[in-house]
């Protein structure tokens, strides 16, 4: 079975749309329906719905498509191996994507180690929100994912990683530093909270909703982004935030941010590891898992 009208099929039903999978494989529009027309006519059946405002896969062209992935998984697996020289010096691109708290903490440390140990392979790191991290995985522009927080997707595994502490980020001179405070103190105070889609917000919502309260009663005022729009937000004095700890350990050394806890909570995280469902892991994948377990163990 021809690969390349394979590939073309798959891009067309994860991205819905012939003109998007043509963008992500790098060819034109054309090329892209004449594959995916040429796959029905040798198998006889009508693989995509075209009636519609957007592309959907039938239920013939759903199983193919389970079917395929394996197999497109299978090739580049192949591929990487031959280009490695099988069991000899890694080589290749390893793309990993990363969410804002461990993509701005250990997962840069632990890819630059790796690639140290490994220079014939070439590293890419992209930062962005968990939702954002968990999708690229899913339509396999990412090989692995590092996310803070689990969300249900069909297209992906998580895998247990390591264990984050969430803290309560105050100015190193507020009146909550160093102390316990209550959940009524922390409603007083302007508080500062990251974007949905942040992993650190869907932790501390959860942990809310364990204590029988939520976020939207502590009022709070200033939506900021990610992590490091948070931060700074609140080193500069306009308020508190939850924050992973590992993210604000310089700044804790330096004395320029302090923490605090909340009587009733006890936020933490498990950050995952995000993979493809279906997806056979290349050499340098398995590699980095193998070397990144051994460091954050």
């Amino acid at each position: 079975m021809d690969t390349r009208q394979l590939a073309a099929f798959c891009a067309v039903v994860e991205r819905k749309s012939f003109s998007q999978a043509a963008e992500r494989l790098g060819v034109t529009q054309p090329a892209v329906s004449l594959q995916v027309r040429s796959l029905e006519k040798r198998l006889g059946r009508q693989l995509l719905d075209r009636s519609g405002r957007r592309v959907e896969v039938t239920e013939a062209g759903l199983a193919l498509y389970r079917g395929a992935q394996r197999l497109l998984a299978l090739e580049g697996q192949l591929l990487d191996e031959l280009e490695a020289g099988g069991e000899g010096e890694l080589g290749g691109t390893l793309e990993v994507g990363a969410s804002t708290g461990p993509g701005s903490t250990v997962v840069p440390v632990l890819l630059c180690d790796f690639q140290r140990a490994n220079p014939g392979v070439a590293i890419s790191l992209s930062i962005s929100d968990t939702q954002s991290v968990v999708d690229r995985v899913a339509d396999r522009e990412l090989e692995l994912g590092v996310v803070g927080a689990a969300r249900r997707h069909r297209g992906v595994v998580f895998e247990p990683f390591f264990r984050d502490e969430v803290v309560l980020a105050t100015p190193p001179n507020h009146h909550f530093a160093g102390r316990t405070i209550t959940l009524d103190e922390l409603k007083r105070e302007p508080l500062i909270v990251m974007q949905e889609g942040a992993g650190v917000r869907q932790v501390i919502e959860d942990e809310l909703r364990r204590a029988g309260t939520r976020l939207r009663d502590l009022e709070p005022r200033l939506e900021l982004g990610l992590q490091e729009s948070a931060r700074s937000a609140v080193a500069a004095g306009y308020g508190v935030t939850f924050i992973s700890r590992a993210a604000i350990e310089a700044d804790l050394a330096a004395g320029t941010l302090a923490v605090a806890r909340v009587k009733g909570l006890d936020p933490a995280r498990e950050i995952s590891l995000v993979r493809s469902t279906g997806r056979s892991p290349t050499r340098a994948a398995e590699a980095f898992v193998e070397f990144a377990r051994e460091r954050v163990a």
